[in-house]
């Protein structure tokens, strides 16, 4: 027991040693000098800061974030009321305008399709420029006329000549394609019935008139009237003076010929305003129940209506049926692009598709179903779209007129969606690529890029034996790099060029 507790001791000992001179190290460590301190705490010597020239390919881009969007987005609303069939009564003219079928948003609309109904009544799509601004009937011409028969035509029913004229051909056509969207086409109301009606008694009245002075006239109207006895007096000279009515006869002929020729005047303006009002008279398509597009098929992008709502303003927007990419860069790399250049599309998902910058500025801003305006859809009330969003190029302003630093809009048409297609709203990156270099070419960062005095290029280059100028020609940029050709001096690569100090 004594000779291992001595054993202890002897390891405790040895233990208690090894700690004191562990200790001891580890302040030596710890203790400087004077000098030593000092030297800790001053800075480094100041020197250049470097990167060594490369000889490689450049490619200069525009790179930018963009939407997918439906081209051609256009507001849409009714340019005015809709028929009212031929039944009238409380559901006739003046009767408040309520959707009876909203339209369907996402729905691709063609030519001679309907669109929507109002009061029971169809709106109808038809191609073309010149905006629906009232009723078209007999009686109408003009451009808008030429373009409903030139619609009815390509719907295959036929109109007579495309003369700009409605007549009864035009008619004819517009009532074949009612009926087969299955409805009835605007016929005469009933106020038009009842003055057509008043019209045609003014001339029956007019003839009765005319024909019994004509017949009061062949029977009897022309004969002398009948000899009456006359009391003869004698005056103081015995000359006899008779008190008949001798002129009798001359006064009514003059006031039955102004009863004829009255009666004949009233005939003719009665026959005048009949033929006038005929022309009128007929099948139509009221100002609401038609819509003209510039380009079909279109697409039901958004609607602001639903069944029972009333119809005032706007109804919805449409677009084109093909996508395109909006965004904005700016104007320093707007002024490097221009229509025709192809641009390289990228999902979120990494899918790729390929485009056209298609319009630049303001030909490319956006324009939106808000706002006021004139449209080609319906009445004067479109705008431009505004949805903006950080480094989203779609809801860019155009920029103002020669002012380079502002924003450049950009439109891309997309022939060949592929990943793209199903993704209106989502965003994707654009490249444009704006040139490239000849091969493999000596390049330096931006930063070392300096100017003389005299303007001139240069770049510092360090060597052994110090720093030295060498004057350089600048070529193409591209991602912080631009290549170089030196003037003067050597420049090779792998030289250190100075970019900072």
């Amino acid at each position: 027991m004594k000779h291992l507790s001595g054993r202890r001791q002897l390891g405790a000992l040895v233990g208690a040693v090894v700690l004191v001179g562990a200790g001891g190290w580890i302040a030596g460590t710890q203790v400087h000098s004077p000098a030593d301190a000092a030297a800790a705490h001053n800075a480094p010597k100041a020197g250049p800061v470097t990167v060594q020239v490369q000889r490689q390919s450049l490619i200069a881009t525009v790179v930018a974030n963009g939407s997918i969007e439906f081209a051609s987005p256009q507001p849409l609303s009714l340019a005015g009321s809709v028929g009212t069939g031929s039944s009238g009564g409380t559901a006739g003219e003046g009767a408040e305008q309520r959707v009876t079928k909203a339209p369907v948003a996402g729905a691709k609309i063609k030519e001679g399709d309907v669109l929507m109904a109002v009061n029971g009544r169809p709106v109808l799509a038809l191609s073309g420029r010149v905006p629906m601004y009232r009723a078209l009937g007999p009686g109408t011409s003009g451009d808008d006329v030429k373009q409903l028969q030139r619609a009815l035509r390509r719907l295959g029913f036929e109109p007579g000549a495309i003369s700009g004229n409605y007549g009864q051909g035009t008619a004819a056509a517009v009532t074949q394609w009612y009926a087969d969207k299955g409805y009835q086409a605007q016929q005469p109301s009933p106020d038009e019935q009842q003055q057509l009606g008043q019209l045609q008694q003014s001339v029956s009245s007019a003839q009765e008139t005319l024909l019994t002075m004509t017949g009061s006239e062949s029977t009897g109207g022309t004969q002398a009237a009948p000899k009456k006895d006359t009391d003869t007096e004698t005056d103081g000279d015995g000359n006899s003076n008779g008190n008949g009515n001798g002129n009798g006869n001359g006064n009514d002929g003059a006031i039955r010929k102004i009863q004829l020729e009255s009666a004949q005047k009233s005939l003719a303006l009665a026959n005048a305003a009949l033929s006038t009002y005929q022309t009128t008279y007929g099948t139509k398509v009221p100002a609401g129940e038609a819509v003209f597009f510039p380009k079909l098929p279109v697409r039901l992008d958004k609607v602001t209506v639903k069944t029972g709502d009333s119809v005032s303003g706007q109804i919805g927007t449409v677009t084109g049926s093909e996508l395109v990419v909006q965004t904005v860069v700016p104007g320093s790399d707007g002024e490097l692009l221009k229509k025709g250049m192809a641009v390289e599309l990228t999902t979120a998902g990494g899918g790729k598709a390929q485009g056209t910058v298609s319009a630049l500025g303001a030909d490319a801003a956006p324009s939106t179903a808000e706002g006021d305006g004139e449209q080609s859809t319906g009445e004067a009330s479109r705008g431009t779209e505004s949805e903006s969003e950080s480094g989203d190029a779609s809801a860019a302003e155009a920029p103002a007129a020669g002012d380079p630093s502002a924003p450049v809009p950009l439109r891309i048409s997309v022939p060949d969606p592929g990943p793209l297609a199903g993704q209106p709203g989502a965003s994707v990156k654009v490249t444009i690529k704006i040139g490239a270099s000849d091969g493999k070419v000596l390049t330096v960062p931006l930063a070392a890029i300096r100017t003389s005095a005299d303007g001139k290029a240069r770049v510092q280059v360090q060597r052994d034996s110090g720093v030295s100028d060498v004057q350089v020609t600048v070529g193409l940029s591209a991602a912080g790099l631009v290549e170089v050709k030196p003037a003067g001096g050597a420049l090779k690569q792998g030289d250190n060029v100075v970019v900072g100090k």
